[in-house]
């Protein structure tokens, strides 16, 4: 069993304002097949558009609201969403609303750093 809590998680902050934590995966232990993060994005802010060459990642909305991008198309995203990101699809979520935005992250195979191009 792997148990693990954001509250005993380093966080990776990034320059661009979203914070990370990751629970479950290569990084964090546990498995290698799959990785589980929490991601707190604050108002105004917005991740980095970028696409995943070999894994899927699907985001589940946790609080607040925002703007999603997937190869240029846009969706408002809210508590209870879950959305599917395949790979090779270019991303990036925008929080535009007065409070964080957290949602969780899913990635098969678990997300490493050399899996992410950034676009930007």
């Amino acid at each position: 069993m792997h148990f693990r809590s954001v509250n005993d998680v380093r966080p990776l902050r990034a320059a661009h304002g979203e914070t990370i934590y990751e629970t479950v995966g290569r990084a964090a232990g546990g498995t290698a097949t799959h990785s589980l993060a929490q991601i707190v994005l604050p108002p105004g802010c917005a991740s980095l558009k970028h696409y995943h060459p070999e894994a899927e990642e699907t985001y589940h909305i946790l609080s607040g609201s925002g703007d999603l991008e997937i190869d240029g198309k846009h969706v408002t995203v809210q508590p209870g969403d879950s959305i599917l990101i395949e790979p090779g699809e270019t991303h990036r979520i925008a929080n535009h609303g007065d409070s964080d935005l957290v949602f969780l992250a899913i990635c098969v195979p678990a997300w490493t750093p050399d899996n992410s191009v950034f676009v930007e």
